[in-house]
């Protein structure tokens, strides 16, 4: 289980990853918490009549293209996007952001106790950047991760089930710029990375574990491509070289903020520790499984 702000955020962190175990027979299920009502048109091409009166409605057919891209499920959690608001603005009334946080984790409780997921990824606490939907995610979903395994939590919304692994996307780091940054000026392209760079601050989040997955990247670039409110193909991240990319580093990066189950970091696999039947202490009925989520 993916768990995302808006459409589009599962299709630019860690949507390689997603296609890979989907396409090895995991089920993969993409929740995005807010409907995206309140996005911008980042692309020039889509900033025409219509659009901007017909987000919400576009931005869920866009959804629904990505998800079949990446050969997933997807569920929207049913929450309005906060946007992001000026200093000093509030946040808009009846938004994600504000919604009490027990009312919107107990949702989220309902979805992994029904889908039953092994592992769960999510953001960390910066919610990788300042949107008050992407924090107000981090937060909903590690009380959600905490609170699905034990039963006199949330009891109208099924049975508990234990979630083995929770992680934290690491994707877009510093290092990962640096990295191709330096190939590319290495064979004498323009990088176009030198602002994000000075920008970027030194620290990060550490990395426990890096899935490969580059030869999903074209599968990535076609799903957020079909985000085409939101993504310019023309400018960005779109403009990498896609070779380079995948032999300077040719992984999705996560960090591993809690286990139910032994593990040894680094990993290279989000199931580690979970593919071959293990049981841990708390909750036995979390046994690890074929196929799992």
């Amino acid at each position: 289980m993916s768990v995302h702000a808006h459409p589009d955020d599962e299709s630019s962190k860690g949507a390689a990853t997603l296609a890979k175990y989907a396409a090895e027979g995991v089920e993969v299920l993409v929740v995005t918490c807010t409907g995206g009502e309140r996005g911008d048109v980042l692309n020039p091409a889509m900033d025409r009549p219509g659009v901007r009166e017909n987000l919400a409605a576009i931005r869920r057919v866009e959804m629904a293209e990505a998800r079949r891209i990446l050969g997933v499920r997807q569920h929207f959690l049913g929450f309005v996007d906060s946007g992001l608001p000026g200093p000093g603005e509030p946040l808009p009334e009846g938004c994600f952001a504000l919604a009490p946080l027990e009312e919107v984790a107990g949702r989220l409780v309902g979805l992994m106790r029904s889908f039953r997921p092994h592992v769960v990824v999510t953001y960390d606490e910066t919610g990788g950047y300042p949107h008050p939907d992407h924090i107000r995610t981090h937060q909903v979903t590690v009380a959600a991760f905490d609170a699905a395994g034990e039963a006199g939590r949330h009891p109208g919304a099924g049975a508990p089930w234990l979630p083995l692994k929770l992680y934290y996307q690491g994707g877009l780091s510093r290092p990962w710029f640096q990295a191709l940054h330096d190939a590319m000026t290495a064979r004498g392209l323009d990088s176009g990375m030198r602002e994000v760079l000075a920008e970027l601050p030194a620290a990060g989040l550490e990395i426990t574990t890096r899935v490969p997955c580059a030869e999903y990247f074209a599968t990535r670039d076609r799903a957020l491509l079909a985000h085409a409110t939101q993504i310019d193909p023309n400018a960005g991240f779109m403009l990498h070289d896609r070779d380079i990319e995948g032999e300077v580093w040719p992984t999705e990066d996560y960090h591993l903020a809690r286990s139910h189950v032994d593990v040894a970091t680094p990993e290279d696999d989000l199931f580690a520790g979970v593919r071959r039947p293990q049981r841990p202490t708390a909750v036995a009925d979390a046994a690890a499984c074929p196929g799992c989520g």
